[in-house]
């Protein structure tokens, strides 16, 4: 063990942090005493304070944290400045280990060093480290590359693969058993990505599954960020009478996904679905998603519960499904927690394997447990 377990979150994970421990507590219901208490003063000029109401000295800390969209509608900025004021309240206050959780890395669409640019997700991250964090988790940051903006000598990072959570979504409700995935998944069922740079996501969910691929070839505008010129296909799967599923780590603006659906549309499948880890869906999202819902191109929304999902986009997007991740990060936790490999959660996922386990009265030791 490396140290009793507290949880903390700032005010926009504050619920996401709650579930978390439920979670936790049903897993291991012997874990007592696991929320700490954060509060934030702020000053008649703007400026804040964050102040701890639980003693963390030499206690193994998860910070669960966030700079996107939340039901207080507190700014990317001001939950960035409270995340770092939080670390330094901890670091200060003697924890013993801090692992600070973000479900989505906001900052890592900032990821490229190419222009007269700032790049945000090297200066957070820099922060971070440099504050006193000591492990730094996260789900499916936006660029494999992004993982090597920390030192490992300084601080260790886990980029945990929230695709699994949407591969065993399709699992249990889309195909249920293997005999299915072997007649009509691998015969009739395509992956498509967003672009080349999603070539290899595309490629791990049809590896998953035994399917083929077709990939979306994106021309972007950039004069200005989040704008496509035009999407083309690049196919090495025919896509007339197909299920497709276009695969993406996040949508935002819908910028990409919205011409890619409507080209696809055009050459005859059965049916569009679209799978993505993060709904951080920025304007205008929901007009170009709640389209394509109304008027039948796309059959499923399927997305994690990394970024919250309000009623209100809900109702715009009638047929966006949101699969939940705090299992995956309670079981996380506890691992580390435990010093447990987590080579388990992280290995590929197999379709196949994890049908014929469900059908099995017990699971075998160390299978995913989400």
């Amino acid at each position: 063990m490396r140290g009793r377990l507290l949880m903390v979150a700032t005010r926009a994970l504050a619920a996401y942090c709650d579930e978390v421990a439920a979670a936790l507590r049903n897993l291991h219901p012997d874990v007592e005493d696991l929320r700490g208490e954060l509060s934030v003063a702020a000053f008649a000029d703007g400026e804040m304070e964050v102040e701890l109401g639980t003693s963390v000295r030499g206690r193994d800390v998860f910070l669960f944290a966030g700079s996107a969209r939340n039901s207080l509608g507190l700014s990317a900025p001001e939950c960035k400045l409270e995340t770092y004021h939080a670390v330094d309240a901890l670091r200060r206050a003697q924890a013993g280990r801090i692992s600070l959780f973000e479900p989505y890395c906001g900052p890592g669409r900032s990821d490229r060093p190419t222009r007269r640019n700032s790049v945000g997700l090297w200066m957070h991250l820099k922060t971070l480290v440099e504050l006193g964090v000591d492990h730094y988790l996260t789900f499916q940051l936006h660029s494999e590359k992004s993982g090597t903006f920390i030192d490992p000598v300084r601080c260790a990072v886990d980029d945990l693969p929230a695709h699994v959570l949407l591969k065993a979504h399709l699992c249990e409700t889309a195909i249920g058993t293997v005999e299915r995935l072997r007649s009509e998944v691998r015969q009739h069922w395509v992956f498509c990505s967003v672009d080349a740079g999603g070539e290899g996501l595309a490629k791990r969910f049809a590896a998953s599954f035994g399917t083929r691929i077709v990939i979306g070839h994106k021309q972007r505008d950039y004069s200005a960020p989040d704008t496509v010129e035009s999407i083309t296909l690049l196919e090495s799967a025919p896509i007339e009478g197909t299920v497709v599923w276009v695969v993406d780590d996040m949508i935002s603006t819908a910028g990409s996904v919205y011409p890619l659906v409507r080209e696809l549309a055009r050459r005859g499948p059965a049916e569009i679905n679209i799978a993505a880890v993060h709904p951080v869906f920025s304007p205008p999202a929901l007009e170009r998603l709640g389209e394509l819902c109304d008027r039948g191109l796309v059959k499923t929304i399927l997305a994690t519960d990394t970024v919250p999902c309000t009623d209100e986009i809900r109702r715009r997007i009638p047929c966006l499904c949101v699969v939940p991740s705090v299992r995956y990060a309670a079981e996380v936790v506890h691992r580390l927690n435990a010093e447990q490999p987590l080579s388990s959660l992280l290995a590929p996922f197999d379709a196949q394997k994890y049908l014929e386990d469900r059908s099995e009265p017990s699971r075998p030791r160390g299978q995913r447990t989400w």
